[in-house]
């Protein structure tokens, strides 16, 4: 077991060994009197990493000099563009090159990947979800649910946290699944827990879905980029995430998706556009939709390559970089954190809850902290000394320190400026 210390010095000698330290220069900051900001919101919105702006320049040069002839004769030609995310996010998510793509945003893709998996019948019609999951997933699953003139208080079960626990407990969502049995028609979780930073154990949810009879689908919003994915040896039919947390593509942007290849010659319903015509004969204008072979045959509309510039540009990095060094420096930095609360909390007699889970294997890089008896004052108080956490509702801040840019430095200067306030 690591001990830690609760020292500028001791900080500092691990940003030394640190083999990642380089990549924090790839990344713009946002300046606080002249200072690098301490950033811990990479769970919400990653830094800006500099060779994006390269990457689309590129796009705007090849726009600028060839105009419409950008689609073939550009570097990177534009109608396959999106072509050269398979293979490094193929690795990311643990998948193949065939069963991933890019295109759309997070919830526009839960929505076309639920008009190809969500076919409720008069006995199979229950979605199975997370309590209080992320208000978007509520929303897309309430109005899918009524698109299909169904009722979303008979259709969708909520699987709910135990009373004084602010986790799931897994044995209850495999307990929901059983029970449902075959009135169940799809399993839609979260990879990772946005509020509370919890990992669950996806192979064991899509097992327990497949053995009623049900589709298992997942919300990877906060798991890409962040844990080791094995998507397809886990046997998930479907998932979508989005690009502009841990994966630095920028504000809103472009969203990837996967679709598991033993459905990739099904007879499942798409909703379909030109994107999605086989390469060959897109141009033709022909009336038959004669899919793409794997994932590409979900596509619908010709990509936002301005917006697919930089998420390749991060793509390629994480790609370089490996995700086996990534979650290694995850895990420990996220424990100097908690060591950090934990020092700075004992010296104070300030009393924060943190309700992530404690074992690594069930949180990845984020710590939500509960502000007993401090709340939003302390939240602004660290916003105004140049820290950026996230806030959310009742109490709780979250802290993602993401190993490509947060140096361990920024851990101990954040407990200093956390102890400052907490002596006043």
């Amino acid at each position: 077991m690591t001990t830690f210390k609760n020292t500028l010095a001791y900080a500092q000698q691990l940003d030394a060994a640190d083999g990642l330290r380089a990549y924090r220069s790839l990344f713009n900051f946002p300046q606080h009197h002249g200072r690098d900001v301490i950033y811990f919101t990479g769970n919400s919105l990653g830094l800006q990493l500099k060779r994006s702006r390269d990457y689309v320049n590129e796009v705007m040069d090849d726009w600028a000099q060839l105009g419409v002839e950008g689609h073939f004769k550009a570097d990177k030609p534009w109608w396959d563009y999106h072509e050269r995310f398979a293979n490094p996010l193929g690795k990311l998510m643990g998948a193949l090159p065939s069963e991933v793509s890019v295109m759309n945003t997070l919830t526009v893709n839960l929505h076309l990947l639920l008009a190809s998996f969500y076919q409720p019948t008069a006995q199979r019609f229950k979605i199975i979800c997370e309590e209080k999951a992320f208000p978007s997933d509520q929303y897309m699953l309430q109005t899918q649910v009524e698109w299909h003139g169904l009722d979303p208080k008979e259709a969708i079960i909520e699987v709910k946290r135990r009373e004084g626990s602010a986790l799931i407990d897994e044995a209850d969502i495999l307990q929901a699944i059983a029970e449902a049995g075959d009135s169940l028609a799809l399993v839609l979780w979260g990879g990772v827990n946005y509020y509370s930073g919890q990992v669950f154990d996806m192979a064991r949810i899509a097992q327990a879905a497949h053995a009623v009879g049900a589709y298992a689908g997942f919300d990877l919003a906060h798991a890409a980029g962040n844990i080791t994915l094995n998507l397809h040896d886990w046997d998930v039919d479907f998932a979508a995430w989005c690009s502009y947390k841990y994966m630095n593509a920028g504000p809103g942007n472009v969203s990837g998706y996967f679709i598991h290849e033993k459905h990739h010659a099904s007879n499942l319903p798409r909703l379909a556009g030109w994107w999605g015509q086989i390469k060959n004969r897109r141009f033709l204008m022909e009336p038959e939709f004669s899919p793409e072979p794997g994932a590409l045959g979900w596509q619908i509309s010709n990509q936002s390559i301005l917006a697919l510039a930089p998420y390749l540009a991060s793509v390629e990095l994480f790609d370089e970089v490996g995700m086996d060094r990534i979650i290694e420096k995850r895990n420990h930095i996220t424990a100097y954190l908690e060591y950090i609360l934990l020092d700075i909390a004992e010296q104070t007699g300030a009393h924060f809850e943190i309700i992530t889970p404690t074992d690594q294997k069930e949180r990845a890089c984020q710590l939500s902290v509960y502000l007993h008896g401090q709340g939003r004052e302390l939240f602004n108080y660290l916003m105004e000394q140049g820290v950026v956490p996230d806030w959310r509702e009742p109490n709780v801040i979250r802290l993602a320190p993401a190993p490509l840019y947060c140096s361990y430095e920024d851990m101990y200067q954040f407990g200093q400026i956390l102890k400052a306030v907490l002596v006043k």
